[in-house]
């Protein structure tokens, strides 16, 4: 898998990942994973294998299959994914407010979905982006006629507050938010911007896809998953200090809303990528 910033210059403000995957040589051992929140949206298109299918839950035995180009929203939980027939993809991870700027949507309006290429972009956008890239194997040249496609969908962006960016930089940079008082975080950041409460935080879904407090909540999770990554045997008492939680009780019941697992059965699951928690039998969980 080859990953990393757009080399389009007027991608970068928009994008914050471009990656290019072969598919694997053999199938993984298990059939679903569960594919855990970021925080940010993506987009994604599968070239060799079937299309994406989702889950609804582990007792959904059908699921729902998507189209070959879709558009996952930003989510505060988990997703079931299909991962018995593996394929080669081609996608980006979108910033705040790209949603505005490729499509001319409200990442408010994605939040939790998984729409696909055509309702954005209009009937046939799929299978054209699809065949344009399955010409061509070469990873550099997918990797080229992708960000191609994304440049030429920029447009100007109106209304999207430099403020309200400001504050979604400063959720992500936080070492440990909201373990005090919520409220009164999500108040200084709607003094700093000069807006009315409620102006604001429309205008944070518009460009993050999810309220000031779950985004937050996100960022504290995916600021878990590295630390569970740099550490063999946690200390999870310390864990939750560091990371903000109020108590060990309240990071294992968040752990188990955003991944669907207890923090140990993650660990147990030995993930090779900590956003992709493989489930080889989902009921059992």
């Amino acid at each position: 898998m080859s990953a990393g910033a757009p080399w389009l210059p007027p991608l970068r403000p928009w994008i914050e990942t471009v990656w290019v995957c072969a598919r694997p040589p053999a199938a993984p051992a298990h059939a679903r994973e569960h594919s855990l929140p970021s925080g940010a949206a993506h987009l994604a298109v599968r070239l060799d294998g079937p299309p994406l299918r989702t889950y609804a839950d582990a007792g959904d035995a059908v699921g729902r299959g998507h189209g070959p180009a879709v558009l996952a929203g930003a989510r505060a939980g988990y997703c079931i994914k299909d991962t018995a027939q593996p394929a080669a993809s081609v996608g980006a991870v979108l910033r705040p407010g790209a949603a505005l700027a490729l499509f001319g949507v409200s990442a408010a309006e994605l939040e939790g979905r998984h729409v696909g290429l055509d309702e954005l972009c209009g009937a046939g956008a799929a299978g054209e982006l699809y065949e344009r890239l399955a010409a061509d194997a070469d990873p550099l040249r997918r990797r080229r006629a992708f960000e191609a496609f994304l440049g030429a969908r920029l447009r100007p962006v109106r209304g999207l507050d430099p403020q309200i960016v400001r504050a979604v930089r400063q959720l992500e940079g936080v070492a440990a938010p909201w373990r005090d008082d919520e409220d009164s975080r999500v108040a200084a950041l709607v003094a700093a911007s000069g807006r009315s409460h409620r102006r604001f935080i429309a205008g944070f879904r518009d460009a993050a896809g999810l309220s000031p407090k779950r985004y937050a909540r996100v960022q504290r999770f995916k600021r878990l998953l590295r630390a569970l990554a740099a550490t063999p045997r946690p200390d999870w008492a310390r864990l939750a200090l560091d990371g903000g939680y109020f108590d060990q009780s309240h990071l294992i019941r968040e752990f188990r809303e955003f991944a669907g697992v207890s923090p140990r059965a993650y660990l147990a699951a030995a993930t090779a990528s900590p956003h992709h928690l493989p489930v080889s039998d989902p009921k059992t969980l």
